[in-house]
């Protein structure tokens, strides 16, 4: 098997989805990897295609810390961290339970930073380190009803920026990956999501409907969305690229909403939200 300047790659969040994609993409370019998921059963056709696999559970510090030791036991140190672990809780500010709320950040933002606090000391021992962050376009701009989901992505991107300046002169590149919409398992765990649901005479109820169906359109038209194999690929190129960009923002539409929003103001996206959601 070949070997690379940035391996092992450790990613996160491998039993569906992008997370599994990376996977399978870094394999086929020939990277050792170390795949995680808390069921690591869920992994074992990775292994039988090479990868090493061990249980990660990002909102459990014995689990986080486990995984990273391993790593290191037996490579000296981390190469790098694909921080893609994450899920969306979706629906109205005032009605998505604040308990569910905690758990999403503990997953897409207090796991993605303890993630990093734990690879960090092997990455400057050995003077060199990538860690890839799985953003969203969802960190650029807000959709109705997923404020929430939003706010943890918009928490990502911060995060990533100042780890990027702290860490340049360790050695230690960091990149943001943010997807646009992307096919996979992830749309489905969006309607499911309690906020989704909830009473017919919510208040927001209708808000609701419209939000789905445009949700459900959106992921099934190609023009809009964007494979998680497509995803892993930008990926893939972020791990092995000498120096890796700062930020990979996928699918046109993407860009074109981000643009958007940051030059018409929130007037005109909000304008432009009431149009596509009935507001």
């Amino acid at each position: 098997m070949a070997q690379h300047d940035h391996d092992p790659v450790l990613v996160t969040g491998c039993s569906t989805g992008i997370g599994r994609a990376v996977v399978e993409d870094l394999l086929l370019q020939g990277h050792t990897v170390w795949a995680t998921a808390r069921r690591p059963d869920t992994l074992a056709d990775l292994a039988e295609r090479g990868a090493h696999v061990t249980a990660l559970d990002v909102t459990d510090e014995a689990s986080m810390s486990a995984a990273v030791a391993e790593v290191e036991a037996a490579h000296g140190s981390v190469g790098t961290l694909v921080n893609n672990a994450g899920f969306g809780e979706y629906g109205a500010v005032e009605e998505v339970e604040m308990d569910k709320v905690r758990a999403m950040f503990e997953t897409n933002v207090f796991g993605l930073a303890r993630m990093c606090q734990l690879v960090l000391p092997g990455m400057r021992r050995a003077g060199k380190g990538r860690i890839i962050n799985i953003g969203s376009m969802g960190g650029r701009f807000t959709f109705p009803l997923g404020g929430y989901y939003h706010a943890t992505k918009y928490a990502v991107e911060a995060l990533t920026d100042a780890l990027r300046m702290e860490v340049t002169a360790f050695g230690v590149d960091v990149a943001l990956v943010e997807p646009g919409i992307t096919r996979s398992s992830f749309v489905e765990k969006t309607t499911e999501s309690d906020g989704m649901g909830g009473a017919p005479d919510s208040p927001y109820a209708a808000l609701r409907a419209s939000v789905s169906r445009s949700n459900a359109e959106a992921y099934t038209n190609r023009m809009m969305s964007v494979s998680a194999e497509s995803v892993a690929q930008v990926v893939t190129s972020a791990v092995a690229t000498d120096r890796p960009r700062t930020r990979y923002l996928l699918t046109p539409a993407a860009k074109v909403m981000a643009a958007t929003h940051a030059v018409a103001g929130d007037r005109v996206w909000d304008r432009l939200m009431a149009r596509q959601f009935g507001l």
